[in-house]
Order: structure tokens, then C-alpha cells, then sequence
């Protein structure tokens, strides 16, 4: 039990000291102060993966057609945005596509980055839609492990790189 103690101990200092190098101008935007948002999203979409099978099991798929279409328009939108933003204002710092380093300054151009970067992220989380839509619609064979780990992990993932 001293083992786990010290682990928890180690590990709640180590993210303690990872805030005080994190990046300053992302602190108060919307989900970035803590990553307990992230990960209660997250555990809500596996919580979801176990009881929503369980939900649908004795009803008719949902079609979903409309709100699929929606739902895809706006992901696209959202993503070409994304792009523009990020090819623009990384034409306009003058990066190099080969190697660039961080740069934390306040730079317009700078800022556009890591907003457009904080979108991505958000992103990622409104894509656990996917899976919802694929179990309201009884496509279970769709939900892989492969699909399950890839959307876990890249939000949690990106809210790192928006944060660091």
C-alpha cells in the first residue's frame, strides 16, 4: 500500500509541476485549466460504449439520416476552418514545414495556431458522435477496439499538445 501511496504522490507532484511549464496563453480557455473535463468526457464515452448496446439491444436501429447529414456537413465546415487557419497563419509566421519549434509568444499568427489547434481538440471530442451514432444504428461491428482506443486516446492526447 506504500507503494501505491508514494506512486499517487509522485504523480500528483509531477502534474503539479507540469502546470507551471504548461502553455500560459490556453489556462483559461474553455476546458484547458484542468484535464478532468477531458477525461470525465471521456469516461462518460466508455461508459456509454457499455451501456448504450445494452440500451438499443431490444429496439429498432434509429436511422438517423438527417442528423448524420448534419452532423457530417458540420465536421467538414469545422475541419476545412481548421486548415484555413492553420495554413494561413503558419504562412504568415513564416514556418518552416520541415522542422518548426514551439513558440509560445502572443503573436497574432502564433495565437491563430494554437486556436486553431484548440478547435482540433475539440473536435476529437465532439467525434465520440461517431460511436453514438454507429450504436444507435446497430452498426456494432463497427465499434473496434482499433475505433474505441483511436478516439479515447486522441482527445486525451490532444488536450496534452493544446496544454503543453
Amino acid at each position: 500500500m506504500e507503494v501505491v501511496i508514494h506512486l499517487v504522490n509522485d504523480t500528483v507532484e509531477f502534474y503539479k509541476w507540469s502546470l507551471t511549464i504548461a502553455d500560459k496563453r490556453v489556462e483559461n480557455w474553455p476546458m484547458m485549466s484542468s484535464a478532468l473535463p477531458t477525461l470525465a468526457i471521456s469516461c462518460l464515452y466508455l461508459i456509454f460504449l457499455w451501456a448504450g448496446p445494452r440500451y438499443m439491444q431490444d429496439r429498432h436501429p434509429y436511422t438517423l439520416r438527417k442528423t448524420l447529414i448534419v452532423y457530417n456537413f458540420s465536421m467538414v465546415v469545422l475541419n476545412f476552418y481548421i486548415a484555413k487557419e492553420l495554413l494561413l497563419a503558419s504562412r504568415a509566421a513564416g514556418y518552416s514545414y520541415l522542422c518548426q519549434p514551439v513558440n509560445y509568444s502572443k503573436d497574432v499568427n502564433e495565437v491563430r495556431i494554437a486556436s486553431a489547434l484548440w478547435w482540433y481538440y475539440i473536435s476529437k471530442g465532439v467525434e465520440f458522435l461517431d460511436t453514438v451514432f454507429f450504436i444507435l444504428r446497430k452498426k456494432f461491428n463497427q465499434v473496434s477496439f482499433l475505433h474505441v482506443y483511436h478516439h479515447c486516446t486522441m482527445f486525451i492526447l490532444w488536450w496534452i499538445g493544446i496544454k503543453w
